[in-house]
């Protein structure tokens, strides 16, 4: 029932510091600002999903919440937002398999820039239910606009979002039996850990358990992103030329790959970028 990843949030600081970093980093115009209910949020859309980056906006409870969660980091990851078809059945469906499901609202948006309105259904499982990890369900109305590119060799898209859990097997039961994503890959190494790759549309939620003593069983966490670029060299070249702190391109575990991170501009999210070898011609 879920067709793809809609989008990550991203809990930030500073949304104008953010909105630039980001801007920066991906290359590309955001494609979507609005504020209320005790933030401010800039989102950019991409091929295959959107990044919302929401900060906190005065004084209330929803703001104070996001100040809580900062706990004084610059930025940190929050929550996945799932795509679904029919909001209906997901709902059902969420019921059905114990995720406690918040009743369905309907939710409504205006992009300060522009005027244009958003619609959208949602609901969210029960947090202590999906292991820590918070999780939205979107049915939308009509598409949001793509963030233009801005610059030579922007970012496409997000290739996976990496979670670390201490529990593989609830892990898999969770995102592949009760969420019913495709697992499409299960691999153990004695130096790295466990990998479980799980198919969302047309990217991946890459589940990992590192061989690290004294973690939290009963709690997942949000790591960070891996995006996708057509030509990492190019892109290293116009972060480094923006003034970026990024690693030497290396070869990626997945064969045909090549990544790198980049450590500074990210608002402190663990950040890859990764390409693609194009697959050969039959």
């Amino acid at each position: 029932m879920i067709t793809g990843l809609d989008h990550v949030v991203a809990l930030v600081r500073d949304i104008g510091a953010a909105k630039a970093a980001y801007q920066t980093l991906l290359g590309r115009t955001p494609a979507w600002q609005n504020s209320g209910e005790g933030a401010d949020r800039v989102l950019f859309t991409l091929q295959n999903m959107t990044i919302e980056l929401m900060a906190p906006s005065g004084f209330n409870v929803a703001a104070d919440r996001i100040r809580a969660l900062l706990d004084d980091r610059e930025g940190v990851l929050a929550s996945l937002c799932f795509r679904v078809a029919d909001m209906g059945k997901m709902h059902r469906r969420l019921e059905r398999v114990a995720l406690r499901p918040d009743p369905v609202a309907e939710v409504e948006s205006n992009d300060v820039e522009s005027g244009a309105v958003l619609h959208w259904k949602r609901t969210r499982a029960a947090t202590e239910w999906t292991r820590g990890v918070r999780m939205f369900f979107l049915e939308l109305a009509e598409e949001r606009p793509l963030s233009a590119a801005t610059d030579a060799a922007p970012i496409d898209g997000l290739d996976h979002v990496v979670i670390t859990t201490e529990d593989s097997d609830r892990a898999a039961a969770l995102y592949g039996a009760r969420l019913g994503l495709d697992l499409a890959l299960d691999r153990s190494h004695q130096d790295w850990g466990q990998l479980m790759f799980f198919r969302c549309g047309d990217l991946v939620v890459e589940v990992v358990r590192r061989p690290v003593a004294g973690g939290d069983s009963q709690h997942d966490r949000l790591w960070g992103l891996s995006w996708r670029v057509a030509d990492i060299d190019a892109t290293r070249a116009r972060l480094i030329a923006a003034g970026l702190d990024v690693t030497e391109v290396r070869n990626g575990r997945k064969p045909g790959t090549r990544i790198m991170t980049v450590r500074t501009g990210t608002c402190g999210i663990q950040t890859v970028l990764l390409e693609r070898s194009p697959k050969p011609v039959d």
